[in-house]
C-alpha cells in the first residue's frame, strides 16, 4: 500500500508538528493552513480568524508501518479535543480540533474513534473535533516549519510543545523514532 496523507488541526501547529516528527512511520510533516476561504493565506491573515483556515499539520505516512488508527490515537492524546476553537491559551477558530481526511477509510476511522471516546466518556465532556474532507491546504511560511526543532528553548516551545512531545513519548514509546 502506498503512502497516505491526512491533515490534523490540534491547536498551534508548532506543537502538533513537534510530536509527529517523532513518530515512526510518519515520513513527512508540514505545518500549514486548511479548509479556509482565502488562497495562499499568510499567518497574519489566518490569525485574524476571518479566513476560515485552521492551523494544521499535513502528515504523510506509511500504512505498513503505522495505521491510520494509531496516527489518530496519538492526535487524541496530545491535544484536548473538547475545547471549541481553542487549545489552552491559544484562542480562535484557527486553533480548532479537526481531522481533514483524504480517504474514506480515514473518515470512517476518525468517526469510529470519536464514537468510542464519547461512549467511554474518556474526557467527561463532548468531543468537538470536526471531521471533514480536506478541501484546501496551503503550506505555512518557512519560518513555521520545524519550529520546535529549531527553537527548543523558546518560551512557548518549552511551556506548551515540549510537554506534548514528552506525553507522546511516554504514552506511545513503541511508536517513537527513538
Amino acid at each position: 500500500m502506498s503512502e497516505q496523507t491526512i491533515v490534523l488541526g490540534g491547536g498551534c501547529f508548532w506543537c502538533t508538528e513537534a510530536v509527529y516528527v517523532q513518530v515512526r512511520g510518519i515520513t513527512d510533516v508540514e505545518s500549514g493552513y486548511a479548509n479556509g476561504t482565502v488562497d495562499q493565506p499568510t499567518y497574519e491573515q489566518v490569525c485574524t480568524g476571518r479566513t476560515g483556515h485552521n492551523e494544521v499539520v499535513k502528515l504523510t505516512y506509511d500504512p505498513a508501518r503505522i495505521s491510520t488508527r494509531q496516527v489518530l490515537e496519538i492526535f487524541f492524546v496530545v491535544h484536548d479535543p473538547t475545547q471549541l476553537n481553542r487549545q489552552g491559551n491559544d484562542v480562535g477558530t484557527q486553533y480548532r480540533s479537526g481531522i481533514y481526511y483524504t480517504t474514506d477509510e480515514q473518515k470512517a476511522e476518525a468517526e469510529k474513534i470519536v464514537q468510542e471516546l464519547e461512549r467511554d466518556k474518556v474526557y467527561g465532556k463532548p468531543v468537538v473535533t470536526e471531521i471533514q474532507p480536506l478541501r484546501s491546504y496551503w503550506p505555512a511560511e518557512p519560518y513555521h516549519q520545524d519550529f520546535f526543532e529549531r527553537n527548543p528553548t523558546q518560551g512557548y516551545c518549552m511551556a506548551v510543545a515540549a510537554p506534548k512531545v514528552a506525553k507522546f513519548r511516554k504514552t506511545f514509546s513503541e511508536l517513537s523514532k527513538g
